[in-house]
């Protein structure tokens, strides 16, 4: 992982966070072509919002990100717009799993996230691990 920092008028900073949200009652939904959509819009969407992807993962349930993003921005704000962006894009294109999300909700309530300045190189690996095993990385 590089250590790049931002150099933004009066300012420097490397502000980085670990992400995780889950599917709305924790269907096993995130596979095949949704999964591989939602990788491809979270890409779209991070590129967007200037927001930079230092690891991620799309499990059959969960999403986890690393991502590294401008002081400018904020992590709610962040989290609230690929959240919001996937699941109406996901739902649109894939009108069959309306039948199991009533209500237009793709994602549970909340999220948690991390500084990634608390997170050892240990956690890291058995993150790297998780990926390996069962998902498909985003980058």
């Amino acid at each position: 992982m590089e250590n790049k920092q931002r150099y933004n008028g009066h300012t420097v900073s490397r502000l980085t966070v670990h992400i995780v949200w889950v599917t709305k009652y924790r269907y096993k939904i995130l596979e095949g072509d949704i999964k591989i959509r939602c990788r491809t819009l979270i890409k779209q969407i991070c590129d967007a919002e200037d927001v930079s992807i230092l690891s991620g993962v799309v499990s059959t349930d969960h999403i986890h990100l690393h991502i590294e993003y401008s002081p400018k921005k904020s992590v709610s704000d962040i989290v609230k717009r690929l959240k919001g962006r996937t699941s109406r894009r996901i739902q649109e294109e894939f009108p069959h799993i309306g039948k199991k999300y009533w209500g237009r909700h793709f994602w549970a309530i909340g999220y948690g996230v991390w500084s990634t300045g608390n997170i050892t190189n240990n956690i890291l690996n058995i993150t790297e691990i998780h990926q390996i095993l069962t998902t498909t990385r985003l980058y």
